[in-house]
């Protein structure tokens, strides 16, 4: 429920009115030591059947027996394999696919929307999935997270229907409605505090459900016994095992000791396919979210949009894929967007502003002027004198990102700043981000249907807290006026050419504004084993996509079979 910035993912489909219509018929069916995997992928074939499927989690040196799918801090697959959404939308190949809820339609005024739940649903404790449960989580959401500002009510009609009642024309709201993963009214409304709950014999509809064993480094996912898809469950449960760093998870996965390995794993050709080329395989699609080197804008210099451009003209994004990424994705250009949006952006300003490409003497010509001078030993200072520094935070065990932040880090020195890069647990990471406690860092964008999300989190006034108080979107802080009046604009209409005209002014927008400096689109890794376990999404079955945090995931955990 919040964007993770550690992973944390497509041409426009908002309308409400024509979802249904679109969608009919679309039914479908993430250390331990590298050798402690009690299931090991090199498992012998005739095992596999009673295997579980093992994977590995790279930022979490330990797990906490928490799976409140409301915290932040909730163990992995608390959202992907316990607690199911109405509908799932796969960026990979841009379309959505009815889960809890069969359909859906809009009112003619688009002021309702009207989703109806499956048949046969239960809950894993065997009770009945019904129209309130969607109801009571909405409530909950709202309560403990916030959001969800425009809707007035939310009403089960009967058992199965589901009413949504909006204050305004909102028409992103189908996928942030229906991609809310559900919880059981009867069990959470018997808990005192839900935001603090750790709901650690977790009740839900996915296919596994069963905490079966849970110790700090590892923990098993057993079968929900009443699953709506009992024939989808082909794998017996899931081995999640924690690691402090991308180097522990890719050392099991060159052993093969894991199937699933969704994590960033440089030189993979060398490291991982080639010790097993016939069953080792990887795709890494661009499906949505950009990658940007967040400056937190109620700071001064990071107030001043000439530093951020600045800043952006100083980076050399060549060198930054180059080495920080391995080359496995491409420099941002001036949209501000990913490579998937690639039907929203606007082409004649993709190339067109100057801050994109890398010009050290353009970067300290522009300081100069800002004010920004450099002294005689060649270091710059802010205006009140004192010296151009700053800290970039970036979680220590994303080895991918810290080879980002030390190559932004070199390419800053060269115009006179001085930028430390602070690396300790994401978890303190992110603990200033949501505050503001912060200087800069790097965030894995929002990822939807359509642009309307990625600008609203980066130029919305209405995301914008004040420094102190916790916030799970616009972690830069900015807000705009002018970019409001547009994402209203854009919001108020079910016209996808209206919406896509509006998208220019706001790519326009961000060109002139700068509220964060785009670095390159975001691959979702995903690199797997199918020694034993086969079905896995790729380019020529983009099902879903390879990570193991997307709303998809649960498409791949109802589809994978043992070899």
């Amino acid at each position: 429920m919040t964007h993770h910035p550690s992973r944390g993912r497509r041409p426009g489909r908002a309308l409400l009115g024509v979802a249904a219509t679109v969608l009919a018929g679309t039914l479908a069916f993430s250390g331990c030591a590298s050798g402690t995997a009690t299931t090991s992928a090199s498992t012998p074939a005739a095992d596999n059947a009673t295997a579980l499927l093992t994977i590995p989690r790279e930022d979490m040196g330990t797990f906490t027996r928490n799976f409140n799918p409301f915290s932040p801090n909730a163990a992995p697959m608390t959202t992907q394999a316990i607690h199911e959404s109405m509908l799932i939308y796969n960026p990979a190949a841009g379309n959505t696919v009815p889960w809890l809820a069969t359909e859906w339609a809009a009112s003619d005024d688009n002021r309702t929307l009207t989703f109806t739940l499956r048949d046969g649903v239960q809950w894993s404790d065997g009770e009945p999935l019904v129209a309130d449960d969607v109801a009571y989580t909405f409530e909950l959401q709202k309560e403990i997270m916030g959001g969800f500002e425009y809707l007035d009510s939310v009403t089960a009609s009967d058992a199965h229907t589901v009413v949504f009642t909006f204050s305004r024309d909102y028409s992103p709201a189908l996928y942030e409605i229906g991609q809310m993963p559900i919880v059981p009214k009867h069990v959470w409304e018997a808990i005192e505090d839900p935001a603090k709950a750790t709901n650690e014999t977790p009740v839900g509809t996915g296919p596994y459900t069963e905490i079966t064993n849970f110790a700090a480094q590892s923990f098993t996912l057993g079968k929900n016994p009443h699953y709506w898809q009992p024939d989808a469950q082909h794998i017996e449960g899931i081995k999640m095992l924690a690691f402090a760093g991308n180097d522990g998870a890719n050392l099991a996965a060159a052993n093969g000791d894991v199937d699933w390995a969704p994590q960033y794993i440089p030189n993979i050709e060398r490291t991982f396919i080639s010790r097993d080329p016939e069953h080792r395989h990887y795709w890494f699609p661009p499906t949505g979210s950009m990658i940007n080197f967040m400056v937190n804008t109620t700071k001064a210099p990071f107030n001043d949009v000439n530093v951020r451009k600045a800043l952006s003209m100083a980076i050399d994004r060549e060198q930054i894929v180059s080495v920080g990424m391995s080359g496995y994705t491409e420099p941002a250009d001036c949209t501000g967007l990913s490579g998937s949006y690639e039907t929203w952006k606007d082409a004649s300003l993709q190339d067109s502003c100057d801050w994109i490409e890398r010009d050290v003497d353009a970067a300290n010509a522009l300081l100069d002027e800002a004010g920004y001078p450099k002294g005689a030993d060649g270091q710059r200072t802010l205006p009140d004198g004192s010296p151009f520094t700053f800290d970039f935070s970036v979680g220590s065990t994303s080895s991918d990102w810290v080879s980002v932040a030390n190559v932004i880090s070199q390419n800053l020195a060269d115009v006179g700043i001085t930028m430390t890069v602070d690396a300790p647990d994401w978890s303190a990471v992110v603990a200033g981000y949501e505050t503001g406690d912060f200087d800069s860092g790097i965030v894995w964008s929002s990822n939807d249907p359509t642009p309307y999300q990625y600008y609203l989190n980066l130029m919305s006034p209405t995301k914008v807290k004040p420094v102190g108080e916790q916030t799970h979107d616009n972690y830069g802080r900015f807000g705009s006026a002018d970019a409001q009046a547009l994402l209203d604009q854009f919001a108020a209409t079910q016209d996808e050419e209206t919406q896509h005209e509006i998208v220019d002014d706001l790519q326009a927008l961000y060109g002139q504004e700068l509220p964060t400096i785009p670095l390159f689109p975001g691959p979702e890794w995903g690199a797997y084993n199918d020694s034993r376990f086969v079905g896995w999404p790729t380019a020529d079955d983009p099902y879903a996509t390879l990570g193991t945090r997307a709303p998809t995931t649960v498409l791949v955990l109802t589809t994978l079979e043992p070899r």
